[in-house]
């Protein structure tokens, strides 16, 4: 076989058909022995031709290979050539191999090309193959910088992988997230600003079987009530809890910070606030840093509750009586109210009222003098507490803030701009977890929705989810001129898209049922299987998420009697 110097460039648009090379060697009996060994194939001539024939419609490649060419060198043919053609030609670095004008840099030579369509073609082979595996930049320019030279090819090259739509929906974002700190204008009193949040999901306790917890805490003096409720509960059951549990005894607050509940953008919670004249500060969706000290007193709470129920949610005392978590979770609040807090470096209790509760470890002093501070003292050190405690929570925004601004930057998002959302909260795309998608889009911004975070206009099939993101899941979407790379293959399909919550498809049968274990009570789940799919994709779906699943039902249960009346 014919090996030319060519060979080493591996186009598969110009590679020769299977067939064409030896496969091995026969021996005496005309049996084929396969080789051991590296294969290697030539290209055909057709893409030299067409490079060669490229040449003449360029005008500064002409130019060159006439002064290439020519045993004297006119100084006027010179004068017309331009950079970066001028300074090749100066350093010697063109020269000719058969007719085909090659490049020398240090100690690599390539195969110079100047159709657009040719570098579009070498860009593909170099970065978009398979055995390329769009890898990175720098690594794309060491493999093209030893395949062929263009005039301004590294820059080229840069602006063909950003904007590399594989790589800016696959590839993970690396560097300084979007979004610098903003803080929430902290209180100057108690009770002035306050986070809200819910617990739910938890174990019917109390009398009245409370499955959910509000969580209501203080910014500035950092108390904190949890307050026992159902999950179920409309606007008009957490405005009468607010209003007997905390109003009654805290006040009417200033600002009242919660994440997009249902119960705080009703109706009538949203109108009942607005007579209190208190304004409603909500986090935006997927952003859960708005609230985060309401999160931290979840945690908090969850963990005291796990120290006395591990094993359930009842608790029983050295005399036997048992307690659920109902009757525990007044405690909670005593233990956290009357401990100091790292940001304040007071008790919530002292900050919030100027003394701590007595607790009974607090009876065992009663032979020890006290003495009781009069009433300008104590107002004098209440004073002094909530000064304390304010110049404490400047520092720690202070703190807080120039910890966070050092892996965040701000973002220059504009309205009309494309962008790409993390897929981070999407959970309606078919295949494994692993091989999705970090990003998908391209969307356009419709608005910015205060400083770190934009709305955007999602397509058909995310119109269920909120069009609210955060700044930090978001980056900016690369689009190339068009026409500049008119070869360049088309985006891959994007994944399918399977609404949350709906089934692959409609049931063919239920195949067996099974008692499960959840929230410590025994459910009965049925294994569905859908038309037109394999059994990997059965789903155990609970009665009431089988799509007609009374039909359903009563076959299953029918084929059932059946086969226990054969036995």
């Amino acid at each position: 076989m014919e090996i030319d110097r060519r060979k080493n460039f591996r186009f598969s648009e110009w590679a020769p058909e299977s067939g064409t090379l030896d496969s091995g060697n026969t021996d005496s009996e005309g049996t084929e022995t396969p080789i051991l060994g590296i294969s290697s194939s030539e290209l055909h001539n057709e893409f030299f031709s067409a490079v060669l024939k490229s040449y003449a419609k360029h005008k500064q490649c002409g130019i060159l290979l006439e002064l290439l060419q020519q045993k004297y060198r006119s100084l006027e043919v010179k004068s017309q050539l331009e950079e970066p053609w001028s300074r090749a030609y100066k350093v010697n670095n063109s020269f000719l191999v058969d007719s085909l004008l090659y490049h020398r840099e240090k100690h690599t030579s390539a195969l110079t090309v100047v159709d657009r369509d040719h570098i579009c073609l070498l860009l593909q082979e170099c970065h978009d193959c398979p055995y390329m595996g769009h890898i990175s930049e720098d690594r794309t320019k060491g493999r093209a910088a030893s395949t062929a030279w263009w005039a301004k090819w590294e820059q080229q090259l840069s602006e063909y992988i950003n904007t590399c739509e594989r790589c800016q929906k696959a590839n993970r974002k690396h560097g300084k997230k979007y979004g610098l700190l903003q803080h929430i204008e902290e209180p100057k009193h108690p009770w002035e600003t306050i986070n809200m949040d819910w617990v739910s999901g938890l174990v019917p306790g109390g009398k009245e079987n409370y499955n959910a917890c509000l969580i209501i805490v203080d910014r500035f003096s950092k108390s904190m009530r949890f307050l026992p409720c159902h999950k179920a509960d409309t606007a008009m059951d957490t405005a009468l809890i607010f209003w007997n549990k905390i109003i009654s005894t805290c006040g009417v607050p200033k600002i009242i910070i919660s994440d997009r509940d249902p119960q705080f953008t009703s109706e009538f919670w949203t109108n009942l606030y607005d007579l209190l004249c208190t304004n409603l500060a909500f986090s935006t969706a997927y952003h859960p840093q708005t609230d985060g000290l309401a999160e931290r007193m979840i945690q908090t709470m969850e963990d005291i509750l796990r120290r006395f129920c591990a094993y359930g949610m009842e608790y029983k005392d050295h005399e036997g009586y048992t307690h659920d978590w109902v009757t525990l979770l007044p405690a909670v609040p005593l233990a956290y109210n009357t401990s100091q807090h790292s940001t304040t470096r007071k008790t919530p209790a002292v900050v919030e009222k100027g003394w701590n509760p007595l607790l009974p470890v607090d009876h065992s002093k009663k032979n020890i003098l006290t003495i009781h501070p009069t009433a300008k003292d104590f107002h004098d050190i209440w004073k002094r507490a909530c000064e304390t405690a304010a110049k404490c929570i400047a520092e720690a925004k202070e703190y807080n803030t120039q910890r966070w601004d050092k892996t965040h930057m701000e973002h220059d998002f504009r309205e009309g701009d494309q962008v790409l959302v993390s897929t981070l909260n999407f959970n309606n795309y078919k295949g494994p977890k692993k091989m999705r998608d970090s990003f998908l889009g391209p969307f356009t911004i419709i608005k910015l929705v205060g400083k770190n975070a934009v709305e955007v206009k999602l397509t058909k099939e995310f119109s269920r989810k909120h069009p609210v993101f955060p700044v930090s899941l978001v980056k900016p979407y690369f689009q190339t001129e068009q026409g500049k790379f008119p070869s360049r293959k088309k985006n891959l399909t994007p994944q399918e898209i399977v609404e949350v919550g709906d089934s692959p498809g409609p049931v063919s049968k239920i195949i067996r049922a099974s008692k499960i274990r959840l929230n410590w009570k025994d459910q009965r789940q049925y294994l569905v299987r859908f038309k037109n799919q394999t059994p990997d994709k059965d789903k155990w779906l609970a009665e009431d998420a089988i799509p007609d699943g009374n039909l359903h039902l009563r076959i299953f249960r029918a084929s059932r009697r059946t086969e226990q009346s054969h036995k």
